[in-house]
C-alpha cells in the first residue's frame, strides 16, 4: 500500500494507534466504506472498547440498516443502534440548503448521548481526507460543532486509501458506492414528509430487487427520476 509522502501503511499504523490510546471508543457507523474502515481500525485497536452505533430515521433505508449490522458482524464489533427522527426539526422539514446540517447536527447528538450512556468519551466518524475538498458540505460544519472525532480526516486518509484500507481488512464493502440519505433525493426547497421517503425507499427496493447497485429515484413532486450508473444504463 503505496502513497505519496506518508504511504497508506503508515497513515493506518498512526491512527490505529490513535485509537488505541483512548478508552473507547463509539463510530457513528452507515456501514459504508468509511465508517467501516474506521470500526475495522477501531476494533483492532480497543477490541471490546470499540462499539458501532447505526441511526434509525426514516431517511435510512432498511436495507442499509440490515447492511449495518451485517458488515458490524464481519468487522466483529459491537453493534448498536440509537434512534431518532429528523422529521421533529422543522428546519430539516423545510429541506434548505444546510438540510444535511440539521441531519448530522441530530444524528451525532444521538451519538454522544448513547456514548455517555456506555460511559465512552470519544465519538467517531467517517469524514475522510478527501471529503472538505468536494464543494458545499454543511454536515461537516456539524462534526466540527460537536466536537466528533474523524480519524481518517486527522491522519490524512483519502477516499482512495480508505478503499486500499477496506480491501487489507478483508472487508465485502471495499467497493461499496457512496450511498446519500433518502432525502437527497428531494429537491431543495420542496419539503421532505414520510410518505415521499416511503415512495423513493419502496422504488429503490424494486430497483435494487433487479439487480441495479448504483441508482437514485429523485422525487420531484409525484414524477419519479431514475438515476443508474453509466456502465448499467442499457
Amino acid at each position: 500500500m503505496e502513497s505519496s509522502q506518508r504511504t497508506v501503511t503508515e497513515k493506518l499504523a498512526a491512527a490505529r494507534a490513535d485509537l488505541a490510546d483512548r478508552d473507547g471508543v463509539l463510530i457513528a457507523f452507515s456501514g459504508g466504506v468509511d465508517s467501516s474502515v474506521v470500526a475495522a481500525i477501531a476494533a483492532e485497536a480497543l477490541g471490546e472498547d470499540a462499539v458501532a452505533c447505526t441511526a434509525r430515521s426514516e431517511t435510512l433505508p432498511e436495507a442499509e440498516l440490515q447492511e449495518a449490522k451485517r458488515v458490524a458482524e464481519e468487522i466483529g464489533i459491537r453493534h448498536e443502534t440509537v434512534e431518532f427522527s429528523e422529521l421533529d426539526s422543522e428546519a430539516f422539514v423545510e429541506n434548505d440548503g444546510e438540510r444535511c446540517y440539521h441531519c448530522r447536527s441530530m444524528r451525532l447528538s444521538a451519538m454522544f448521548d448513547r456514548a455517555h450512556e456506555l460511559g465512552i468519551g470519544t465519538v467517531c466518524d467517517g469524514t475522510n481526507a478527501s471529503d472538505p475538498g468536494e464543494g458545499h458540505r454543511p454536515g461537516l460544519q456539524a462534526v466540527d460543532e460537536l466536537d466528533a472525532y474523524s480519524p481518517l480526516l486527522e491522519h490524512g486518509i483519502t477516499k482512495e486509501e480508505v478503499r486500499e484500507i477496506a480491501e487489507y481488512y478483508d472487508l465485502s464493502v471495499a467497493d461499496k458506492p457512496s450511498m446519500a440519505c433518502l432525502s437527497s433525493r428531494i429537491p431543495t426547497g420542496l419539503e421532505v414528509t414520510e410518505e415521499k421517503l416511503t415512495r423513493i425507499e419502496k422504488a429503490e427496493r424494486v430497483l435494487r430487487t433487479w439487480g441495479f447497485e448504483q441508482f437514485r429515484v429523485r422525487d420531484h413532486d409525484g414524477i419519479a427520476r431514475i438515476e443508474v450508473g453509466a456502465e448499467e444504463l442499457e
